[in-house]
């Protein structure tokens, strides 16, 4: 690993304060008291939080940690339904609308809490009609719908742990995740839609279990009712059929605390994806917390997260955190240049969307086509703006801030994990935010930036990004590889090794710069790659940047850039030369890239986070490692 290194670019902290309106009606008004509070208690914090939802029993303690593992609400009872549905029901909100879905030509499905709480019920008297029981895993291999949420949520309410994969995913991945979790079931539809186009869901899953013995049956969502998809029906059932003639009646499957939810895989840099385990409890209370404070969610919110459910945002915080809170969730099949790149702006003013959270890899791309697009709608339902994957660089948050949120709605940059399960940094309602900087840990986790040795780094000073004590929501380990989950905590001593590289800023915010693998060493300087690809972007001819570190004799590595231009700019010689100067003026002549080479798109994992180590292996011509999470 480097060591710690001084970073120039937090010498002067731009900041921004919300109007204070935001700030007096945030949940958490005052961050630092709410900090200060968990510190001086943090099982009584969680334990607080934790009573917000109902327990079918409650818990002995609130944690019981044996590094490098934890229990959370040990012993307690529980279904994470009974609290997203149940629970709804009965507290005034069943005739509340709990998800509106949006496909790509405008079509429009509703469901209230209490509509999505039978069809829950009866798909999961469905599975259990398969035989499924506590305990089996079933893989869901659908698309951005309303019936993937109602699957996932049956799932969990028989005490079945799901493995969601993503849609876009082929048939190696889907063996592959299938047969780590020795699925039973697979979930499907004949197809998904994706700008346009159809793509054929059910055909890669024929495919994909051919060699997974552990499959018995395949559940098949026909997305044209009118014209049902032939199936095979030794294997193949069809999604309502499987319901057909059952009752809307399922009690919630008394779950432990620790019993596992789901498992959810995620790339490594090389070999198998790992499937992060997430539990019952502790990811309820942890996901149900930070969307109600983090998002300042009220009853009257329309809420939209853009990422697929196939991810951990999509868990999180497009169902398991949402529903629990009993806020109305879009739901959009929709991509953001689709049919053109106004349809995000059209379903946030159809909608009256108050809470928008979508990844920085979409706002350079509306960057990239200007203001004209959000111009043309009527966006002032929003009133608090999020980002989630990669480091919002600062020329993503001004425009983002600007022309979307009219200088008026808060963002919130948040930090998180796959492993985390929850968001773990960022800027609470009503604190100033400072573009580039994620924020501060959020309150109930304690994050720091330190050296290899895992001592603090100065302010103004990079270093790694730890997680210091355990979460609620952490994982639990790694599927059938408890070792790769004990690297996690021993990579750096006693601490959660995130695997990204930070820096503390003058006022305790914190800068996600990027990986800690994408340290690029220039004649034995430490250079970041998310510094010089934010240096890149602040020239206006630039939408969207990546860089490596390209073997060299003489230097160790030189730098090479790959570029993608705005709209009205053309490649050549002389834009190379003015981007190359522009590094130079803006980070100093030892970030220079060596080497541009303009490009149309960049290769990003579904979630929209770039593979630079697929760029650096096809640019070496060797094995980029498992490119399963890379999109299309």
């Amino acid at each position: 690993m480097a060591e710690s290194f001084d970073v120039p670019l937090v010498e002067d902290e731009k900041f921004y304060i919300p109007d204070p309106s935001y700030k007096q009606n945030a949940w958490i008004k005052d961050y630092q008291k709410a900090y200060d509070e968990f510190l001086a208690d943090p099982d009584g914090f969680w334990d607080k939080a934790a009573r917000h939802l109902e327990w079918f029993s409650p818990w002995d303690k609130v944690k019981e940690w044996n590094y490098p593992y934890a229990k959370w609400f040990v012993n307690a009872k529980l279904n994470i339904t009974h609290n997203c549905l149940d629970r709804q029901v009965a507290n005034h909100r069943r005739n509340k609308v709990a998800l509106i879905w949006r496909g790509e030509e405008g079509e429009e499905r509703i469901f209230t809490y209490n509509k999505l709480h039978q069809e829950v019920m009866r798909f999961a008297n469905g599975l259990k009609k398969l035989g499924l029981t506590k305990g089996d895993r079933v893989c869901i291999y659908m698309p951005l719908v309303p019936e993937q949420v109602i699957a996932m949520l049956a799932c969990a309410r028989i005490g079945a742990v799901h493995s969601v994969v993503f849609g876009g995913f082929g048939v190696n991945a889907l063996n592959m995740r299938i047969k780590d979790a020795e699925a039973r079931v697979v979930i499907t539809a004949d197809v998904a839609m994706r700008r346009g186009k159809t793509i054929p869901l059910k055909t890669i899953v024929e495919e994909a279990i051919i060699n997974a013995p552990s499959v018995e049956k395949v559940v098949v969502l026909s997305r044209e009712r009118d014209q049902p998809v032939e199936l095979h029906k030794e294997m193949e059932i069809d999604f309502y059929e499987l319901m057909e003639g059952l009752p809307a009646k399922c009690p919630a499957e008394i779950m432990d605390a620790e019993d596992p939810l789901f498992i959810l895989y995620t790339s490594g840099s090389t070999g198998t994806p790992k499937g992060i385990v997430h539990t019952c409890g502790g990811y309820m209370v942890g996901t149900y917390y930070t969307t109600l404070n983090v998002f300042d969610v009220k009853d009257t919110d329309v809420y939209w997260c853009t990422a697929d459910t196939g991810w951990i945002t999509g868990h999180s915080y497009v169902v398991y955190g949402p529903l629990c809170v009993g806020a109305t969730v879009v739901l959009g099949e929709v991509t953001p240049d689709y049919p053109d790149p106004g349809s995000f702006w059209s379903v946030v003013q159809d909608l009256g969307v108050t809470i928008f959270y979508t990844a920085p890899t979409a706002i350079r791309m509306f960057m990239k086509v200007g203001e004209v697009w959000p111009g043309k709608y009527d966006l002032s339902s929003l009133r608090v703006l999020g980002s989630v994957g990669e480091p919002l660089n600062p020329e993503a948050f001004e425009w983002f801030y600007e022309h979307i949120g009219k200088k008026k709605c808060p963002i919130v940059d948040t930090w998180w994990q796959t492993e985390t399960g929850m968001q773990m940094i960022t800027t609470m309602i009503g604190e100033p935010m400072r573009p580039g900087f994620a924020g501060k840990a959020v309150p109930g986790v304690i994050a720091d930036v330190v050296d290899k040795d895992g001592k603090s780094v100065a302010p103004g000073t990079g270093g790694f990004l730890v997680i210091r004590e355990p979460w609620p929501a952490m994982l639990r380990t790694v599927y059938k590889n408890d070792e790769r989950y004990r690297k996690y905590w021993e990579t750096i001593p006693d601490c959660y090794t995130a695997g990204d590289l930070a820096v503390k800023g003058k006022h305790g915010s914190i800068m996600v710069i990027g990986r800690a693998d994408d340290l690029i060493i220039v004649a034995g300087h430490n250079i970041g790659t998310a510094e010089v690809e934010s240096a890149l972007v602040s020239h206006q001819a630039v939408a969207e940047s990546a860089v490596i570190g390209k073997p060299d004799a003489m230097k160790g590595n030189i730098i090479k850039a790959f570029v993608i231009l705005r709209v009205g700019f053309s490649p050549s010689e002389k834009l190379k030369s003015d981007l190359i100067y522009h590094v130079r003026m803006t980070l100093g002549p030892i970030a220079m890239p060596s080497e541009i080479d303009f490009v149309d798109k960049l290769p990003k994992t579904r979630s929209g986070k770039i593979m630079r180590r697929v760029l650096k292996a096809q640019e070496m011509g060797i094995d980029p490692g498992d490119v399963s999470t890379l999109e299309e």
